[in-house]
C-alpha cells in the first residue's frame, strides 16, 4: 500500500496572462488537479524525492485566477497552467507573505517584469506587422464572383453528369448492352453529353487564366481527346453509334465525373468530405484505364469505316497526287492516346499521393 500522502517539489514562473506551475513527480497516476475559492488544490500518484507515492498539496493564489487550469503530463512531471483573471505582475504567488518549503521559482521560465513587458510588446508587435503585411496584399476584387462561377460551374457539371448515369444505368437494366441499348444509348444520351463535354472546355480556360491551379497539359489533353473521341469518333459516324462500345465510353466517362466535381465544387467554399475525397482521388485507378481502353476501341472500330469511306482525308493537289487517310492518322493518334493515359495516370498518381499520402508529424 502507498505511504501517507507528501509534498511535492512544485517550481512556478509567471507571465502578465498566466502563471506555470511544474510539479516534480514522474509516472505520474490519477492526477486530480482543481480550482475552488481561488485555491489550487492537487492530489497524484506518482514517483517523487520520496519514491512512489501519494503527493498533494494546496496553494491560495495571490490575485484571482479562472477556475480551470490545464494540465499536461509527461514521463517526468505534470506542468499546470493557470489563466489570470486580471493581466496583472505579482509580487509573489501566494496569498501568505511567507513562501512555502515545497514552493520555488522556476528559472528555466523565469522572467522578471520587464523582461516580460518586452515579451508582450514584442507579440503585440508582431501581431501589428502581420496584420500590417496582410493588409498590404491586395485583395481580389473579384473573388467572390470567380467562386460563384466555379461553384456554378462544378454543379452543373455534375448534375449533368449525373442524369447520364441515372438514365444509363435505368436503360442497363431495362435493355442490357445489345446492339438496340447502344444505339439507344447514344441517340437518348448524346444531346446531354455534348453540352457537358463542350462546356468542359471551359477548364481549360480556368487553367489558363490561372482561375484555378491545375496543370494546363494534362487538362488540355483529356478535354481535347474526350471531344475528339464524342464529336469525331462517334458523332461523325452512324456506323459507330449503334456500336456496344459507346455505352462502356460514355458510362467510365461519367461514372469518374460523379467523384470529381462534387469535389471541386465543395472545396470551392472550403468544405471538405473526406469519403468524397478518398473516392475523388481512388475510383479513378480502375476508371480511367477503363475509360482509355474504351476510347482506343471505339477509334480502332472506326479506322475501317474511315478508310471504307474517306471521310475527313485530304488530297493533296497535282503533281503529287497523295491522299493523307484519315484512318493513317487515327493510327498515330492511337499512340499519342495511350501516353496520355501514361501521363495523366502519373499527374493523377502524385496529386492520390499528395492528398491522401501519410501526413509528416510536425517536430515539436
Amino acid at each position: 500500500m502507498a505511504g501517507p500522502s507528501l509534498r511535492p517539489h512544485v517550481h512556478w514562473a509567471q507571465r502578465h496572462r498566466e502563471l506555470y506551475l511544474r510539479v516534480e513527480l514522474s509516472d505520474v497516476r490519477h492526477p486530480d488537479v482543481s480550482i475552488i475559492d481561488n485555491v489550487l488544490r492537487f492530489k497524484a500518484q506518482g514517483h517523487g524525492a520520496k519514491g512512489d507515492n501519494i503527493y498533494e498539496f494546496q496553494i491560495e493564489f495571490l490575485e484571482p485566477v479562472e477556475p480551470k487550469p490545464v494540465c499536461r503530463v509527461t514521463q517526468r512531471q505534470l506542468n499546470i497552467t493557470v489563466q489570470k483573471k486580471e493581466s496583472s505582475w505579482w509580487e509573489r504567488l501566494t496569498k501568505q507573505e511567507k513562501r512555502p518549503l515545497f514552493l520555488a521559482p522556476d528559472f528555466d521560465r523565469w522572467l522578471d517584469e520587464s523582461d516580460a513587458e518586452m515579451e508582450l510588446k514584442e507579440k503585440e508587435e508582431e501581431k501589428i506587422n502581420k496584420m500590417k503585411i496582410e493588409s498590404r496584399v491586395p485583395k481580389d476584387p473579384f473573388r467572390h464572383l470567380k467562386k460563384g462561377y466555379l461553384v456554378m460551374y462544378n454543379l452543373v457539371q455534375f448534375l449533368g453528369f449525373s442524369w447520364i448515369f441515372v438514365n444509363m444505368t435505368v436503360r442497363l437494366f431495362i435493355l442490357g448492352t445489345g446492339k438496340s441499348q447502344a444505339l439507344d444509348t447514344f441517340h437518348s444520351i448524346s444531346d446531354m453529353m455534348y453540352f457537358c463535354e463542350t462546356l468542359s472546355i471551359m477548364e481549360v480556360v480556368n487553367a489558363l487564366i490561372g482561375l484555378v491551379r491545375s496543370p494546363l497539359l494534362p487538362t488540355v489533353m483529356q478535354i481535347l481527346g474526350r471531344n475528339f473521341v464524342l464529336f469525331v469518333i462517334l458523332g461523325s459516324l452512324e456506323e459507330m453509334q449503334s456500336k456496344p462500345v459507346v455505352f462502356f465510353v460514355f458510362y467510365s466517362w461519367s461514372i469518374i465525373e460523379l467523384f470529381r466535381y462534387p469535389y471541386y465544387m465543395l472545396s470551392c467554399i472550403g468544405i471538405e468530405w473526406k469519403l468524397l475525397t478518398w473516392l475523388r482521388y481512388t475510383a479513378w485507378i480502375p476508371l480511367y484505364p477503363l475509360g482509355g481502353l474504351a476510347e482506343a476501341v471505339s477509334i480502332i472500330q472506326s479506322i475501317p469505316i474511315f478508310s471504307e469511306t474517306g471521310k475527313f482525308s485530304l488530297g493533296l493537289p497535282n503533281p503529287l497526287n497523295v491522299t493523307i487517310q484519315f484512318s493513317f492518322l487515327l493510327q498515330i493518334y492511337l499512340i499519342v492516346l495511350f501516353l496520355g493515359v501514361f501521363m495523366n495516370f502519373r499527374h493523377l498518381y502524385k496529386q492520390r499521393k499528395q492528398h491522401l499520402g501519410p501526413k509528416k508529424r510536425k517536430m515539436k
